[in-house]
């Protein structure tokens, strides 16, 4: 079977016994910062396991696409040196929740592998729970696997191999896995030193693990205390990759038909075979492996940066270019190989297939950067080795090759090279101890926490609610079902507390999707209670934030509540036509556009998308016609509610990182938009009034941001733009459309006179020397020149004069601008055998309190303390009596 046919049996087979088919989540985890990327098969159920989130269905199964690139499970710099190690793969998987347990996942798993993949039974084992810490021995699941093996093909292992909890608390359990025998031709490390191999717990690959099922029986509390679950689960995970190798007959995931396409086609681009060369398959199986993680990693919507998901991906393409420079691929390729990727994923995958020239460019974008940065990377190196002073400096500095790697993405391996031609070493303690800041740094960034409210028992206790604000914005005759104070419950509040409020229904919006929660206000017979905020933390939980006015609100209060209505209809216009402008740009940009991220307020709309330079003006005004001709139209906006998969069908567009419940919401305004959305809308897009566009910049790498008002905040925009334009033509005295024409012609003058300042203050300051500005020091001819007000570039062309007047020699500028500072040491080509710029720039910036660098020929300083420039010109000579002396 190939791996396409694998994937599609294994669906098939638990569809055909009572399981949702759910399709692969994104790769960027929804609402859950405790991961940097979807990893594992129960990423997107971990809400059910934890009881935040119901579903109409009680078992699932999914083929889930992972990533372990970055955080606590990384796998990068194994990926192309081992068998079996990706950084991207496919986790197939059968989930229960309350429903079968651990007998019907094991006469699953044993029933789909022999009867449908077709292994032998006799070279299979399973290994269970030996029992620790407490907890006693798993003989359930002991008992059900004697019914397919005898005894002695079922191991015991210790908690680390076969006890896995979510957390430090959380549900957690013993777990099963499934080994299969690959035969003793494969080495063993044990064996090569004289020991015995340990089976299914040594680390050789004779044995290799191809699925784990794990028994959530327990709930772990804060004190480490262990309870039963009410409704034991089961989630299994099978890596798709090793299930491919073991069927196929392969040692190596990457001899697969998976993977070998990839590699293959690597191959012919350097035109070096597969399987001649350990270092030359080394890098074909890493460009494989991480052509496949970039192309669903920019697909999902990562986009490379130098922080969080962008920064891992930047990594792994830098890593995948490195390697194909190591086999002479010196022009882009890597971008060729996503039509590869698609052409063997597509069918599963079809986002990779939609988002294909999307792909293509960031990944293009990236190898022109890298070739960029490589080559500045390299200029930064030299610099650095040009400021050694061997023979006792010979150490280029940790922190120095860190800012290379991590600035440039310069690789150290390239940097040893350039160091030993030079006789230099690396200081590699120095560069891991920062790397590990790094990681600390980024290990922090992507901390989260639990919800410190337990959500599944105020569901258990019959605490949820029903939102009623599609139809209207005051409900009445609601209870109070539940109010918080500190995050603890309490049975009533006063005037002047502030509070959350739940209640059995409600017309509020809970904030999601973008859209900003409602605000107005409650009433019961005892109170009145003004709403600040309204959020949403769970499908049937919505909070209601705010301030008690007046009396007092008690739980099982029966109240009015009643959302502000101007409010409301502001957002719901806004909302409308944040969806008409995301057609917009799909229609004007092209089909790779994609929502990043959105706000949409009662005020304004902010949307983030993906695209890849700046929106020209013109287009802009195309975008802002194409919406308005759609608000002209007065288009009913309908809304339907349908199955997810039915939605999609229908072209309905859905946004990867959201989470969707198997029930959605579709909003359409026919011949313009169609998406997935749970917020609130316009009946019709005439109710929208006016759209405009107010800014329109980059938020990040490959990320665009538009900013819009509608309606009357658009009125007013256009209104204080027409007081800026009125304004400004009083100031010139001239009609509105000759401004621009004056403005032009001003800053042209302008700029004119800004260059004959310049000239005339340069010659000033290099007006003939007198001959006592020129001194010898050791034969060495000594210029020393003070200046004021010069900018950078001035000095820096004062230099380059006055050393060509002088020929041969060095040349020392102080110059003191505003507040600051400043020493440029310029020395001849003749004199870089004796001294560096640098090197005489260093001890005379710390006299004005700073420090000194540069190129060897040219190097500045500067510093704050003013009143010791002088000093500093006056020491001139005599430090260099000193660096001449070296």
């Amino acid at each position: 079977m190939t791996g396409n046919e694998i994937r599609s049996a294994f669906l098939a087979y638990f569809e055909e016994r009572g399981h949702r088919v759910v399709r692969s989540s994104s790769l960027i985890p929804a609402g859950d910062p405790t991961l940097l990327f979807s990893n594992a098969g129960m990423n997107q159920f971990k809400d059910l396991f934890l009881g935040k989130e119901k579903r109409d269905y009680r078992r699932a199964t999914s083929s889930q696409k992972c990533v372990r690139a970055g955080g606590k499970h990384n796998d990068l710099e194994n990926v192309g040196r081992t068998a079996r190690h990706h950084t991207f793969f496919e986790m197939l998987g059968n989930f229960s929740f309350g429903d079968y347990f651990k007998e019907g996942a094991i006469d699953f798993a044993w029933e789909f592998l022999t009867g449908v993949c077709g292994l032998k039974a006799d070279r299979m084992v399973a290994t269970i729970f030996n029992g620790e810490n407490g907890i006693p021995r798993d003989e359930d699941a002991r008992r059900y696997w004697s019914k397919h093996l005898p005894p002695e093909r079922i191991f015991e292992l210790g908690a680390h191999d076969n006890f896995w909890s979510m957390g430090d608390t959380g549900p957690c359990g013993p777990c099963s896995e499934v080994h299969y025998f690959q035969g003793d031709r494969i080495p063993c490390a044990e064996e090569v030193s004289g020991r015995r191999c340990l089976g299914v717990a040594c680390e050789c690959d004779r044995w290799i693990e191809i699925w784990n099922l794990v028994f959530m029986q327990y709930n772990r509390d804060e004190k480490g205390a262990l309870e039963p679950l009410p409704a034991p689960c089961v989630d299994t995970g099978m890596g798709l990759e090793r299930l491919a190798a073991v069927m196929q007959g392969k040692l190596s995931n990457y001899d697969t038909d998976l993977l070998q396409p990839l590699i293959q086609s690597a191959a012919a681009m350097c035109g070096i075979p597969y399987g001649k060369a350990d270092e030359s398959d080394v890098s074909l199986r890493v460009i494989a492996d991480h052509a496949r993680a970039a192309t669903f990693l920019i697909a999902d919507g990562v986009i490379p940066s130098n922080e969080g998901r962008g920064y891992v991906l930047r990594k792994i393409l830098r890593r995948a270019l490195r390697h194909g420079k190591k086999l002479g691929l010196e022009k882009p390729f890597l971008k060729d190989l996503v039509g590869v990727v698609c052409g063997e994923m597509g069918a599963a995958y079809p986002e990779i297939v939609e988002g294909r020239k999307t792909v293509e460019t960031v990944i293009l974008m990236e190898e022109e950067s890298f070739a960029s940065t490589l080559s500045v990377g390299l200029k930064k190196l030299l610099e650095v080795t040009a400021s050694l002073t061997p023979p006792s400096d010979r150490e280029i500095p940790g922190e120095a090759l860190f800012k290379l790697y991590d600035t440039f993405g310069f690789p150290m391996d390239l940097a040893e090279d350039i160091a030993r031609e030079q006789g230099l070493s690396l200081d590699m303690a120095g560069f891991e101890a920062c790397m590990e800041r790094q990681r600390e740094l980024a290990r922090q960034s992507w901390k989260g926490e639990m919800d410190t409210q337990d959500y599944r028992g105020l569901s258990e206790q019959g605490i949820t609610s029903r939102f009623e604000g599609y139809s209207a914005t005051r409900t009445e005759g609601a209870r109070c079902l539940l109010i918080l104070k500190g995050g603890a419950r309490v049975p009533s509040a006063v005037a002047g507390e502030s509070v959350e409020l739940v209640f059995d229904r409600t017309p509020f919006y809970g904030e999601s999707g973008g859209q900003v929660g409602d605000v107005g206000h409650i009433r019961s017979e005892n109170g009145v209670f003004r709403v600040t905020d309204t959020q949403k933390p769970t499908p049937w939980l919505i909070f209601h934030r705010g301030e008690v006015l007046t009396g007092e609100i008690r739980e099982g209060d029966t109240a009015t509540l009643e959302v502000d209505a101007g409010a409301r209809a502001a957002a719901m216009a806004h909302h409308t036509a944040t969806h008409l402008l995301h057609a917009a740009l799909r229609q004007k940009l092209g089909l790779h556009v994609k929502q990043a991220g959105s706000l949409v307020a009662p005020t304004h709309l902010r949307f983030d998308f993906h695209h890849f330079a700046p929106v020209e003006r013109e287009l802009l005004g195309g975008i802002e016609e194409w919406v308005n001709e759609a608000i002209l139209q007065d288009v009913p906006v309908r809304t339907e509610v349908m199955p997810l998969e039915e939605a999609v069908n229908s072209g309905a567009m859905a946004l990867f990182g959201e989470k969707y419940g198997e029930e959605v919401r579709v909003v359409s305004v026919p011949g313009f938009s169609k998406e997935l959305c749970g917020g609130t809308h316009v009946a019709s897009t005439g109710r929208i009034g006016l759209f405009k566009i107010t800014s329109e910049h980059s938020v990040s790498a490959g990320i665009r941001r538009i900013e819009a008002v509608v309606h009357m905040p658009a009125y007013r925009f256009l209104k204080a733009q027409e007081d800026i334009l009125h304004a400004a033509s009083a100031q010139l005295n001239m009609p509105f459309d000759r401004v621009p024409v004056q403005i032009e012609q001003l800053l042209a003058e302008n700029k004119r006179l800004e260059r004959e300042v310049s000239r005339l203050r340069l010659q000033l300051a290099s007006g003939s020397a007198p001959d006592e500005e020129v001194q010898e020091v050791q034969g060495v001819k000594l210029l020393v020149r003070r200046v004021e007000g010069l900018s950078p570039s001035e000095v820096k062309n004062l230099a380059d004069t006055l050393r060509d007047r002088i020929k041969t020699g060095v040349v020392v500028i102080g110059n003191r601008l505003e507040d600051k500072a400043s020493l440029t040491v310029a020395a001849t080509k003749d004199m870089l055998d004796r001294m560096k710029a640098v090197d005489l720039a260093r001890p005379l910036g710390r006299i004005i309190g700073g420090g000194g660098g540069g190129k060897p020929d040219l190097a500045e300083a500067g510093g704050k303390l003013i009143d010791k420039l002088d000093e500093a010109l006056h020491s001139a000579r005599e430090k260099l009596e000193e660096v001449l002396k070296k």
